[in-house]
């Protein structure tokens, strides 16, 4: 492991390579993951150019993210290799049915970056996995096996206020985020939640009105 990182540190490159290579077990409090989602490749780019267009560069990086190629099937040998059995016979039982295609590119890429996090999470951490419901059905299954079910603590719904009524179907208008603990003593402040919800309400998404029976 590298010495000499401290809370200032901020690395660039690919977040697998960094894991492996510079970040010790047990060491992180806390993990935020807003990976690219496995829909349109709209989703995969995270900010424009001057211009308004999309960066070429992100597209080009992103474009074989989620496809299976000899990187999808070397991550698969590594998990198979590695991991722990109960990751193992997930995988081995995903690509059983989902064959080797680009959802299951998503999800040998995803699964052995969330081993790495889970190995470096510490006892009393939490983790969010920032997803849209193109794919977290799935992830929740690779969460509940890497994490535990029992570890599982909140799935939140984030609504955009954004998108027009759909004409044949229901708009898409929310991404998910999935909450993760590494063990039963995690650490959760639930006062500092209530007043930052109360700073907030009216505001992000807070009440709009009162009910007849006074309620919020």
């Amino acid at each position: 492991m590298s010495m000499g990182i401290n809370r200032s540190t901020l690395f660039f490159g690919d977040n697998l390579r960094i894991l492996k290579n510079h970040i010790a077990d047990n060491s992180i409090d806390l993990i935020y993951l807003d990976p690219p989602f496995n829909s349109k490749a709209s989703y995969n780019v995270l900010f424009e150019e001057l211009t308004g267009d999309k960066s070429k560069a992100q597209i080009e990086a992103f474009d074989d993210t989620w496809h299976w190629t000899e990187e999808s099937e070397r991550a698969f040998k590594e998990i198979v290799d590695n991991a722990p059995s109960e990751a193992v016979d997930m995988i081995l039982a995903f690509r059983k049915f989902i064959k080797q295609n680009d959802v299951m590119a998503y999800l040998t890429m995803m699964t052995i970056r969330l081993l790495e996090l889970h190995r470096v999470l510490k006892s009393t951490g939490t983790l969010y996995l920032h997803c849209d419901p193109t794919a977290s059905h799935y992830l929740k299954v690779v969460m509940d096996t890497i994490f535990g079910v029992k570890n599982f603590m909140n799935e939140i719904v984030w609504v955009r206020n954004s998108g027009s009524i759909g004409r044949t179907a229901f708009s898409k208008r929310h991404d998910i985020l999935l909450v993760y603990n590494k063990t039963e003593s995690y650490f959760y402040d639930g006062k500092a939640v209530g007043d930052l919800r109360e700073q907030n309400e009216g505001t992000f998404g807070g009440y709009f009105g009162t009910d007849p029976d006074g309620r919020r």
